[in-house]
């Protein structure tokens, strides 16, 4: 006998600080009796992709699957807002896992900072003057100088996000590879970057920091003045996003591939 999943009935409704998005969440919760996001099995976030990835990281503890509906501009991670039939689309939504990057930065003054990003980590010049940096790879150094703007490390839920702005691949939702992408790179010219395993450890050491301080930004945490930065990808952290039957994350991406 196939055993099917117990039917979600339990939704807690967030929104962000924009009022149609408010009043949006205040309708839905009546309609639709409302719980506290502790007592949820779903949480239903009202915004933009900002507010979704807002809630992922609030919510990683928990691990509480979060559908979203488009109340913002862009929103790729959310789904069309309509306030109809909504368990019948959150029961029969398709289920998208990514797993977060952590990142762990040694400042100049001798700190240490640890921060979480879904989309990316970004090493990024704090003045006009070009960052230098070396590109470590699980102990090996792989590029002795890279002169910059900066570089990042995404995972292919971020490949479409910043990454893609900085001319980097787009990465299918389950191909277990992360992007190396370099941001307005000098030197080399025409290095364009890496593909790496999920299972790589990358680190980045900032030459002439003195000089050419650099700043790490991991989603929306940034930590300034570093020295070296350590990247790898966390799955003890599965993450899930719900998306509408037949408008899954990788659909969404493979068809990003073919935009023009």
């Amino acid at each position: 006998m196939t055993e099917h999943p117990p039917l979600i009935r339990r939704l807690a409704f967030l929104a962000d600080d924009r009022p149609e998005a408010a009043a949006a969440r205040d309708r839905l919760s009546a309609r639709y009796g409302g719980v506290s996001e502790e007592d949820a099995d779903v949480i239903v976030a009202l915004g933009g992709d900002g507010f979704m990835l807002e809630n992922l990281h609030r919510n990683l503890p928990a691990a509480r699957p979060i559908y979203g509906m488009n109340m913002g501009t862009v929103g790729f991670l959310m789904n069309e807002f309509s306030e109809d039939d909504l368990l019948d689309r959150i029961n029969a939504a398709e289920h998208a896992v990514i797993h977060p990057l952590i990142m762990r930065a040694a400042c100049r003054d001798g700190r240490e900072a640890r921060a979480m990003a879904i989309n990316e980590i970004s090493l990024l010049r704090q003045t006009h003057q070009t960052a230098k940096l070396r590109i470590v790879i699980d102990g090996k150094v792989r590029l002795e100088e890279l002169v910059c703007d900066g570089a990042l490390v995404c995972t292919p839920a971020g490949s479409t996000a910043y990454n893609l702005s900085a001319h980097g691949p787009i990465i299918p939702i389950g191909a277990q590879v992360l992007a190396l992408t370099p941001i307005s790179a000098f030197r080399p010219r025409r290095w364009r970057g890496a593909l790496l395993p999920h299972t790589a450890k990358v680190t980045f050491e900032v030459l002439e920091p003195d000089k050419r301080p650099v700043s790490a930004v991991a989603d929306n945490v940034e930590v300034r003045n570093v020295a070296q930065v350590h990247i790898a990808e966390d799955r003890s952290q599965p993450l899930v996003m719900l998306f509408d039957a037949g408008r899954s994350l990788d659909e969404r991406i493979l068809t990003e591939q073919f935009a023009v």
